[in-house]
């Protein structure tokens, strides 16, 4: 198992049910692949360096967990086909 943090940028204009529930659809995603969550930071709303889809605000949730290696590769699959999700990065964190 390797270590591993999904960087998020929720859209700022939706309601805050609606930010939870594609955060909570995050966590799933990574725990149907056999990922287990070992933390998730909730940085709040943030201003974005530039404008994405006409908004200048959005956000940023990192969410890190233990998975295989191919894990990373499904969840980036899924999450790009998100609504709501304006940003996404999955990258290896140092053991």
């Amino acid at each position: 198992m390797s270590k591993y943090e999904l960087a998020l940028v929720v859209n700022a204009k939706i309601e805050d049910d609606e930010r939870a529930a594609v955060v909570d659809k995050c966590k799933a995603l990574i725990e149907r692949f056999g990922g287990t969550i070992t933390n998730v930071d909730d940085w709040g709303k943030k201003r974005l360096a530039y404008e994405i889809q006409k908004m200048r605000e959005g956000f940023y949730y990192f969410i890190q967990f233990d998975a295989e290696t191919s894990v990373p590769a499904e969840i980036e699959s899924r999450v790009r086909i998100m609504d709501n999700v304006m940003r996404y990065l999955v990258v290896k964190r140092e053991a």
